[in-house]
């Protein structure tokens, strides 16, 4: 990853958070070719040691690669966006501002009770805000049998992780809160999590 110094990110916590708030990541390894699926991937342990995991259909292509031991890069990004510098005060260069977290991390292939309890685990995660919440369990158990045999999970043990959080740090309070309203007002989805992340990074200026 490249990372300027003033834009790295090394606070595990930090870490640890992004990754749980930003679940859906994209998942690299070196087959024949380069290959990347976008999955989900949820975190276990804690933000001083943890590991991830996730699943994928029997025929990706990815399969054929993904042996214990085989190395992976997990890509987590945030929100992000175009900056125009028609937004500062004075002429300026024009940007993009984005947050990611990248982890490289060996593989290790679950068990079927493995994979149950991570599958149990994920739809949980992302069905009990749900207003009427189907989870694993109340899924019928002949859909279950059906789809379980075509997929694999997969432990992902970290070994390198990268963070980096790009949101104007060093700007001025003018420029910050023009850059704020500017995004206030746009109608991209991610852009009013972009601002909320650009003002919590710089939120010991003086605003």
């Amino acid at each position: 990853m490249y990372q300027p110094k003033k834009y790295q990110k090394k606070d595990s916590n930090y870490i640890y958070k992004f990754i749980q708030q930003n679940p859906f990541a994209t998942l690299v390894l070196n087959g024949e070719r380069f290959l990347a699926t976008h999955i989900p991937v949820l975190v276990e342990g804690d933000a001083e040691d943890f590991k991830l995991y996730g699943h994928i259909a029997n025929h990706n292509e990815q399969l054929q690669h993904l042996k214990d031991g085989a190395e992976v890069l997990l890509i987590f990004q945030g929100a992000h966006g175009y900056v125009s510098s028609s937004w500062y005060k004075k002429k300026d260069i024009s940007t993009w501002d984005y947050s990611a977290v990248h982890v490289n991390a060996r593989i290790r292939i679950q068990s079927t009770e493995e994979l149950e309890q991570s599958l149990v685990n994920l739809v949980h995660k992302f069905e009990k805000d749900q207003e009427k919440p189907l989870y694993y369990k109340d899924i019928p158990s002949e859909i279950i049998s059906d789809h379980l045999p075509h997929i694999t999970g997969f432990w992902c043990e970290p070994f390198k992780i990268e963070g980096i959080a790009k949101l104007h740090q060093g700007y001025d309070s003018e420029d910050l809160n023009r850059i704020s309203k500017k995004l206030q007002k746009r109608a991209d989805p991610m852009d009013p999590v972009l601002e909320k992340n650009i003002r919590s990074e710089n939120d010991t200026k003086d605003r």
